[in-house]
C-alpha cells in the first residue's frame, strides 16, 4: 500500500474551506467529514483534513498559529505542466484565496504559491520531467 499523507489545517469556517477546495475541483470524502471536520481528496494519497479551530485544539496543546501573520508550514503540490500550475493558482484566486509570492520561473521549474481563506500557503509546481530525470 502506497504511504498517505493527511494534513491538518484549522480553519474558521468549514464551510467557507469546503467551498473553496471544491471549487479547485478536488472532492470531500463524507466518510471522514462531519459538522467539524472535512475531507479534501487532493489524491490517492493526498488528503487535507479541515478541521474547525475548536476541533484542532483537540490535537494539541499549543497555540494554533494565526496564519494571516505567521506561516506555520508552506504546501506545496506538484503539477502536471506549467498550464496546470497557472489553472489551480488562478483557480485558486478566483475562489477567494489571496497571492502569495511571486511567479517562479526558473526555466526547468515554473511555479506559483496562494494562500486559502484561513491563510495557509500553498505552491503549486511544475518541473521539467528531464530535469528531474538527469540527476542522480
Amino acid at each position: 500500500m502506497a504511504q498517505m499523507i493527511f494534513v491538518n489545517l484549522p480553519v474558521k469556517d468549514l464551510e467557507t474551506s469546503k467551498g473553496f477546495f471544491e471549487k479547485l475541483g478536488y472532492g470531500i470524502n463524507p466518510q471522514f467529514s462531519d459538522d467539524r471536520t472535512a475531507c479534501v481528496v487532493l489524491s490517492d494519497t493526498i488528503f487535507v483534513m479541515l478541521l474547525t479551530e475548536p476541533r484542532f485544539k483537540e490535537f494539541t496543546k499549543k497555540d494554533i498559529a494565526d496564519a494571516s501573520k505567521t506561516t506555520e508550514a508552506i504546501l506545496a503540490l506538484s503539477a502536471d505542466s506549467r498550464e496546470k500550475v497557472d489553472e489551480l493558482a488562478d483557480a485558486a484566486l478566483a475562489a477567494g484565496g489571496f497571492p502569495a509570492g511571486e511567479t517562479q520561473d526558473l526555466g526547468f521549474m515554473y511555479g506559483r504559491s496562494f494562500q486559502d481563506p484561513d491563510h495557509h500557503i500553498w505552491e503549486v509546481i511544475w518541473m521539467d520531467p528531464s530535469a528531474v530525470e538527469g540527476e542522480g
